[in-house]
């Protein structure tokens, strides 16, 4: 056995072997569902991913876009990020891992459907409404990069006058955003080219986690409502 390559060495305090329960998640993976499915495993690693759609969702840990849709690997390309946002089209040489995604997704991978996931519930929602209303805490304040991403939500914000609490207008702010999103995909150029030449169409929906139901936007209405339900 070829002696492998020692990559840049850092201390064990800073990186930390994996957490038994995470190892033994594994190995019960790999010894059962891997074993069980290893010619189709063999097949994606061989031909690669077709996936026909890409889902935006949340880092939320509660929303499962796999679970939601009964997926299976090989299905869809996903990409998470705090409070399921799309920036606005904005090439200007900075890092932009949201926009990389989106556009792997539709000129490389030529996905059919763009989805934007959002959710009940959503912590960046939240922070990002009292921070429109300038009630934000301390920390987020002070943040490196959580208080500059949620200035996405900025032209979603109204101040819901018509709504009586703060959870009311969180969850109005939760579904307005969504639409925002959308809104800014279509900015993209290649977006607009896919949608023209008919290979793509985007979707906007919204997940209630302690109902399980889901609700997609229904852009001649302007509203959500439930799905199959």
């Amino acid at each position: 056995m070829s002696e492998k390559k020692k990559l840049a060495s850092l201390s064990n305090e800073m990186v930390r072997p994996l957490p038994g329960y995470l190892s033994k998640r594994y190995v019960s993976w790999y010894n059962g569902h891997f074993q069980d499915n290893q010619s189709w495993y063999q097949n994606l690693a061989t031909f690669g991913q077709h996936p026909r759609a890409m889902i935006i969702s949340c880092c939320d840990s509660r929303v499962n876009a796999m679970s939601l849709f009964g997926g299976e690997d090989g299905d869809f390309f996903i990409h998470r990020n705090i409070a399921n946002l799309i920036p606005p089209f904005n090439p200007n040489g900075d890092h932009h891992g949201t926009s990389a995604a989106i556009e792997y997704a539709v000129t490389v991978l030529k996905v059919s459907h763009l989805i934007v996931l959002g959710h009940s519930g959503c912590g960046g929602i939240e922070n990002g409404y009292h921070a429109c209303n300038g009630t934000n805490d301390e920390a987020l304040k002070q943040s490196n990069f959580i208080a500059k991403w949620l200035e996405i939500l900025t032209p979603a914000f109204q101040d819901g006058a018509n709504l009586k609490t703060d959870a009311e207008r969180i969850r109005d702010l939760e579904q307005r955003s969504i639409v925002h999103s959308l809104s800014n995909l279509v900015a993209f150029p290649f977006i607009r080219l896919a949608q023209n030449d008919g290979r793509l169409s985007l979707h906007g929906l919204w997940h209630d986690i302690g109902t399980g139901q889901l609700h997609i936007y229904d852009a001649e209405s302007g509203l959500f409502a439930p799905v199959g339900v």
